[in-house]
């Protein structure tokens, strides 16, 4: 409880943690020394303002630990070193390597190392390591399922070869879930408990918090939007492996649909610039992605009703589908749901490995005496949202 005061109203003087926590005077200030003499907290200065003494005020050191913070996708690796405060010290990014599987958990070592460097970090002071990716993270065995664009994650202890590869214990969790977290600690889902976040690129995932809570579901699989049974046939084998629904919505499928329609094979971006350019064959294939986006908004509509849908990823943030895709959502469904832009980006799961990691790191740092007590993140400070939106 100390701590818990310290680390949300510092600089805070011992007779205001008294206060706060119930524990005598002389209890807070034996906590305090011990605090200070470990090396988590520091003398900062001395109240002002008040009538009578001035009283000494004590905060987080906030490198006295760090944490890695580690976004896998398909194409893009990218690492950050936290400090307690939940400031970015340091930040790699690489192209994921090709390989998949061990050499991906290599990598990522590889880039925490960077990370420190770059930063010129105490090694030693890296404590914890949260990775968001795709698919499913099975927490008994570490391995990840059902993430087909980084091949061989599913066959081995991912999470372990990870923690060998950091030095570090390690979370794993869903990057869209991450992501979801992240927009509601520092973006454009704060303070909202019925949420959905919808990332679409080279795939589509969506992360779910309902009554102010991330919603996993029995098989850790809630929020698989690429296995909707519909756009593509889900009985097709195909179906089972991408999901029926990715398979009409993702990087792959729009520079399938606009190959088939023009014979010319070119990349995303280049076809949302054709579609502004007036190609009637670009902007068919992208009013059939809004179209399909809405359907899924829509059913998470009627399933778990959130306020809000934030769409992000390298396709689901473009201006031109979240119109559309809001357009699309008049016609089909009856109830009101915003649907607003990711105002994170490409760091909104980052901020979610973040706050579920400082959250385990002070829990773990400072309430092992208390069984059970949950160390929680104060407020983020203004300076971390426009960082993380970098």
């Amino acid at each position: 409880m100390t701590m818990q005061s310290i680390i949300h109203c510092g600089p805070i003087s011992r007779a205001s943690i008294s206060k706060q926590t119930g524990l005598s005077k002389q209890t807070v200030s034996e906590l305090v020394r011990i605090l200070e003499e470990e090396g988590w907290v520091s003398e900062t200065g001395r109240t002002s303002g008040h009538v009578g003494r001035t009283a000494t005020t004590y905060e987080l050191i906030p490198d006295s630990a760090f944490m890695a913070a580690v976004d896998l996708g398909g194409t893009k690796l990218r690492v950050a070193i936290v400090d307690l405060a939940g400031s970015i010290v340091a930040e790699v990014v690489a192209p994921t390597h090709p390989d998949g599987g061990r050499a991906v958990a290599v990598q990522i070592g590889e880039l925490v190392e960077a990370a420190v460097m770059q930063g010129n970090v105490d090694r030693t002071r890296v404590r914890q390591t949260v990775v968001g990716c795709p698919g499913v993270p099975d927490q008994a065995t570490g391995y990840v399922r059902f993430a087909p664009n980084i091949t061989g994650i599913d066959s081995f202890d991912f999470r372990g070869a990870v923690s060998k590869e950091t030095g570090t214990q390690v979370m794993l969790e869903n990057d869209v879930n991450l992501a979801v977290l992240g927009e509601q600690w520092l973006g454009a889902g704060r303070g909202i408990d019925h949420l959905a976040f919808i990332a679409l690129g080279t795939g589509i995932g969506a992360g779910l918090i309902v009554n102010g809570n991330l919603l996993r579901g029995a098989s850790g699989a809630a929020g698989e939007l690429g296995y909707l049974p519909f756009g593509a046939d889900p009985f097709e084998a195909e179906s089972l492996r991408v999901g029926a629904f990715e398979r009409v919505t993702a990087t792959q499928s729009i520079r399938s649909a606009y190959q088939s329609a023009t014979g010319r094979a070119i990349e995303v971006p280049a076809i949302f610039s054709a579609a502004a350019e007036g190609d009637a064959a670009a902007q068919a294939v992208l009013d059939g992605v809004a179209r399909q986006l809405a359907r899924a908004v829509a059913t998470l509509g009627a399933v778990i009703a959130p306020e809000v849908v934030i769409l992000g990823g390298s396709i689901g943030a473009r201006p031109e589908i979240i119109a559309a895709t809001e357009a699309e959502l008049a016609r089909c469904f009856p109830f009101p749901i915003r649907v607003v832009p990711s105002l994170l980006g490409n760091h909104a799961a980052l901020s979610g490995a973040v706050a579920i990691g400082l959250t385990e790191l002070h829990t773990a740092l400072f309430a092992q005496s208390a069984p059970g007590a949950v160390v929680t993140l104060p407020a983020p400070k203004p300076g971390l949202i426009p960082r993380a939106a970098e």
